[in-house]
């Protein structure tokens, strides 16, 4: 990724946990990545100040106590988490599953590869679009941004 804030990675499932940890080190990607279990540990740890902004959230949808689009739902209606770019990582390749996230507000949808070389292309191109997208700061406000300008 092009800066140094964290990857946030919200999926229960360790073996998939520990395959994105290894992708990721594998290529080089120096972001920490703070792993978090669920949408409710997601959430408390985002709405936590101490803790450092991801520049990107890798979602999974299939997670128990909140699941993905339960999170997005609440994430993306909170006006200090909506412009965190959201990717949905996931096993689920249901069509209407894909529109449902996109329609929730992510910037990005990827089937996890069974194949792990795959899997290491895939996280590739997640890093290549951050390292080249333009991204809003989301410490941004355009409250405090209008406030000031008065």
């Amino acid at each position: 990724m092009r800066n140094f804030k964290p990857i946030l990675l919200v999926d229960d499932d360790d073996v998939d946990s520990l395959i994105a940890q290894r992708a990721l080190k594998e290529l080089k990607i120096t972001n920490e990545l703070i792993r978090k279990v669920d949408g409710e540990d997601a959430l408390t740890y985002l709405r936590n100040a101490s803790n450092p902004r991801p520049c990107v959230i890798l979602l999974d949808l299939n997670m128990p106590r909140m699941n993905g689009f339960e999170f997005l739902k609440v994430a993306k209606a909170d006006e200090a988490l909506r412009n965190i770019p959201v990717v949905v990582l996931t096993t689920s390749d249901v069509d209407q599953n894909i529109v449902d996230s996109f329609n929730l507000g992510v910037a990005g949808y990827i089937v996890k590869p069974v194949d792990y070389k795959q899997f290491v292309e895939a996280m590739k191109t997640v890093d290549m679009y951050w390292t080249l997208s333009q991204l809003p700061d989301v410490s941004y406000s355009p409250v405090a941004a209008q406030t000031q300008s008065v």
